[in-house]
């Protein structure tokens, strides 16, 4: 079958209602009689249920708001000490300080750093910064170490 041997049918004419008794669908025009659905114009809001309570505003609210990003594992500066010289995600982990290298994680003052670290971290508080700075360290920001992709074939 082609484009040009197509056999369509004309459009249907859409029928006029309300146009006397005689013409099949007059006088009330299928619309009943009287009442707020048969007046012309008439139109209901979503969710209008009669005057009813409706169904949105019977239910109860929830309060407040809720977060779906998971918090970052917070690991404090008196920790650091017992680490190697270079910190990481995955060197925290092998350490039991946090539950997963792939995870974000948030350096908090809590305790002295006395050695030198390089620390390469998701995120850290302004004086933790300053902390691991001025026993000699340094602090870089880096992105949340992503899980790497296993294929479901083996």
């Amino acid at each position: 079958m082609s484009y040009n041997n197509l056999e369509l049918t004309p459009k249907k004419s859409t029928k006029r209602v309300g146009r006397g008794i005689a013409a099949g669908q007059g006088k009330t025009a299928g619309r009943g009689t009287k009442g707020q659905k048969s007046r012309t114009g008439f139109s209901r809001r979503p969710g209008f249920e009669g005057g009813q309570t409706p169904l949105a505003q019977r239910f109860p609210k929830l309060k407040g708001f809720k977060s779906h990003r998971t918090p970052a594992e917070v690991v404090y500066t008196g920790d650091l000490d017992a680490l190697a010289a270079k910190i990481d995600n995955h060197v925290l982990a092998d350490a039991g300080l946090v539950t997963s290298a792939f995870t974000r994680v948030k350096i908090v003052v809590n305790g002295d750093v006395t050695k030198k670290h390089t620390v390469s971290l998701q995120a850290a508080s302004k004086t933790a910064i300053a902390a691991i700075e001025k026993a000699g360290g340094s602090f870089t920001s880096v992105a949340q170490v992503k899980r790497p992709v296993t294929s479901k074939k083996a």
